[in-house]
This record gives structure tokens, sequence and C-alpha cells, in this order.
């Protein structure tokens, strides 16, 4: 709401965007802009429409100081007011505005956080405000720069759910002996799986100008969706499906050919994963499949040690109260069909790192052996002599036919490649002709 002439009235949402509200916001003393929001996203408002047009650069220290745009015609009603969401918290010195160093709106003052008390939690309730998806590290030492003014230590007070940072157990301390080199910072994944099965597949969505938009599909490889998979901490890359695999999205088509080499952080980071003009269309989003999953050492892909994912790290799991239950879960979730047998005393060899569970009790119908009820994660009285593994089989066979089944599959693995990469050649060549095809077409109407 805005007052002139001593009455309250709304704003037009007529070309109302990022840069208007950050001028609606800084007038405010609320912060930084957010979001901005049209079609009266919080309600109509009553009385006089002020404002329509708004031309804003965003440095502006109030509305009435920014331009309007000339020879409209306006025809706004209380429908079309306009709406702001503004934030206390904001990421400086990152290449956007999903990286870099925490500086926070405290006693009406920017000032950055000592990274003494800084956390995991903390930082996911950072992206979140921001709308950058995931929490993906907490680098503290001023890594994004020295900021200046007042320094903010904040008992860390965050349980990690909370929608914006103020809404923290917050208790600022103003005397203390951080320094600006100890300035804390985040980095958020700008990355996100849409309309999966669960959080770790599905259509490739990135975030650029706080908007979210697909990726197209032309080059899109294992190499790209396993950089996302690393990104979005969900362990290793089994496919990358094209040809909007998990559905055609509804918003705009930022990256094409992103290029990854496979060992980049994020996506983002890729040399090729630039916004630019393409000729893709939503029939060809890319979508990634990502399992927290593996079997390592075994005599076919569908046998061996059984790693798990977490905390971005792979470890074993021990194999006491390990059972057929267990193990049909595993190979239930890594499409290998039924699970032929449980194995333990590292059948397969022994791992190393980490050992993360022990006694897992599922009941053999999960779908993902994290559902399954479990102990604590890393306390148990294991070592690696006692890994857990396992054999699945798409029919039960028997020892005797152990060593052709073996063959079976690895032929049938090999197929299958042939069969992808054949295929992948058969779409670039479909779509190569529909696009000649769109261009004639729309060289044909354009002639008189």
């Amino acid at each position: 709401m805005l007052q002139h002439n001593r009455v309250w009235g709304t704003v037009c949402d007529d070309s109302w965007d990022i840069h208007d509200a950050q001028v609606a916001c800084r007038q405010m003393g609320c912060g930084n802009a957010s979001k901005a929001f049209g079609g009266s996203h919080y309600g109509q408002g009553v009385g006089p429409i002020w404002l329509k047009g708004l031309n804003c650069t965003g440095e502006e220290t109030s509305l009435r100081e920014c331009s309007r745009i000339p020879h409209h015609e306006y025809n706004c009603n209380h429908r079309r007011d306009a709406g702001v969401e503004c934030t206390e918290v904001k990421l400086i010195g990152g290449e956007d505005h999903c990286s870099g160093r925490v500086e926070v709106l405290h006693n009406k003052t920017w000032g950055t956080v000592c990274d003494d008390s800084w956390n995991l939690n903390s930082a996911q309730v950072v992206c979140r405000e921001l709308d950058c998806g995931e929490a993906l590290a907490i680098p503290g030492g001023a890594h994004f720069g020295a900021g200046y003014g007042p320094i903010w230590l904040f008992d860390a007070g965050c349980q990690g759910n909370e929608m914006s940072f103020s809404r923290c157990d917050l208790n600022a301390r103003e005397k203390h002996s951080c320094t600006h080199d100890e300035d804390a910072s985040v980095i958020c994944a700008t990355t996100r799986l849409v309309n999966g099965p669960n959080r770790c597949s599905g259509r490739v969505e990135v975030l650029f100008l706080l908007e979210w938009g697909t990726v197209c599909d032309d080059e899109w490889d294992l190499r790209d969706a396993q950089v996302v998979c690393r990104e979005l901490g969900c362990g290793e890359a089994v496919s990358a499906p094209g040809e909007a695999h998990f559905g055609k999205g509804n918003v705009r088509t930022w990256m094409n050919k992103v290029g990854c080499q496979g060992t980049e952080v994020a996506l983002r980071y890729c040399k090729k994963a630039r916004h630019k003009l393409h000729e893709c269309r939503h029939e060809e989003d890319a979508g990634v499949v990502c399992s927290d999953l593996r079997l390592m050492d075994g005599t076919s892909p569908c046998s061996g040690r059984v790693e798990i994912f977490h905390n971005d790290t792979w470890g074993t799991i021990c194999d006491a109260g390990w059972d057929l239950q267990d193990a049909q879960v595993v190979c239930r979730q890594l499409g290998c069909g039924n699970a032929s047998k449980a194995l333990g005393g590292a059948h397969y060899g022994q791992g190393s790192g980490l050992i993360w569970l022990e006694n897992i009790n599922c009941t053999g119908e999960e779908e993902f052996l994290k559902e399954c009820q479990k102990g604590s994660w890393r306390k148990h009285s294991c070592t690696h002599s006692q890994d857990a593994s396992v054999e699945c089989s798409v029919f039960p066979v028997d020892s005797s036919l152990e060593t052709s089944i073996h063959l079976g599959v690895a032929a049938l693995v090999f197929l299958a490649l042939v069969g992808i990469v054949a295929e992948a050649g058969c779409r670039r060549r479909r779509k190569t002709i529909r696009r000649r095809r769109r261009r004639r077409r729309g060289r044909r109407e354009q002639q008189p």
C-alpha cells in the first residue's frame, strides 16, 4: 500500500518487476526483494490505485522516484494489485544471488555473520528463503571476500525447516572477537529435479534471474547428469533421459548443450552452461535419474558389495542382521529384479572408508533402502570384514546356473548400451529433421 494525499492506495502490477520490488523493500526498511508478485497475490486492496507502469532501476530510495513507462493505456483494477516479498538476508560476492558471503539485516543495519557457530541448518534456511534450493556448502574464512560494517555472531538457533532466517531462534551477540576474515558464506544449489518419483530423479530445472527453467536435451549425456546428482547430494547418475521423460515443463528453457566434463560441483560451473538462444521446445526437456545406492566389485551389474551414499560420502553396510528382505529392497531400488542371496563376511571384498549402518530391518516391501527401519548412522561395532553384499536376479536361480546367468546379464547390458547409443543417434536425427521442417514452414509463411 502507498499513501498519497493522506489516502492509502495500491500499485498496479503492469510492468511490475523485481527492480520495482527492490525499491519497495528498501523504502520500508525490509531488506532485499526476493519476489515480485502481480495478480493480487496477497488479496485485493481497496481505494485508489496510485501508481501504474513503474520503471525502477532498483537503486531508488522510494517508488515515487521511479520513472514510468510512457504512452500506455492502463486499465487496472484491484485484481491486478502488485505485491512484494522482502528478505532480511542476502548473499554477496558470489557469481549469482545463490552463493556468497552471508549478510543479515539486524537492528536496521546490514552486517556480516561470524562463522563461529554457523552451521548447515542455518545455511539451509538462507537458501530456502532466497528460493535457491538446497544448501551445498558453508565455507568460512571469508571465502567470498571480507565484508565491512558490523559483524553479527548468532548462536545456532535454526532447526533447518524455518521458512525465513528471521524466524530462527536467534541470539545475536555484538560483543565477540570475530573479524571479517571469519565472515560466513553459503553456496546453494540452483538446480532441482521435478516430477520424478523422489528428490533424486526427475526433470532438470535451473534457477536464473529468480526464475526456474528447464534444460534442453541437446547433447545431454551421463556426464551432465553426474554433475546434477553430485550437486544435489544424490549419489551416482544412473541415466540421463531426454525427450521430456518426466513430463514437459511449463516454464522457460534456460540452458542448452551444457557440455559438462562430469567433475564440476554444480551445473552452473560447466563451461558451456550459459543462458542463450536456442530452438528447443519442452518436448526436449532433459531429465536425470540418480541413485544413493550402488553395488561394487560384483560379477555382474546386479551383484556386489552394498554401498550407500550419505552426507556426501559413500560407505558400506554391516552384515549384522542382514537378510533377504534387506537384499530385496536393494535389488528393487537398483532395478535388478529379485534378491537371490543376501551375503555377509565381505563376500565381494572389503570396502573402505565409513561403515554407515548395521541392523537394517526391512520388510522387503520398501521402495528405497533408506525407508527401512534402521539404527543411527555410523553407530555400529563392525569392521569391513563384515561388509554386506547382495546377488540379484530377474528369476530365481540355483548355483549351477549362476555363471551362465552372469554372462547373460553382461550380454544384455552390452546390447542395451548399443541400443541406447543407436537411439541417441536416431533422436538427434529426428530433432534435426523437425527443426528443418519448422524453419521451412516459417520461411513459407513469410513469403508473400
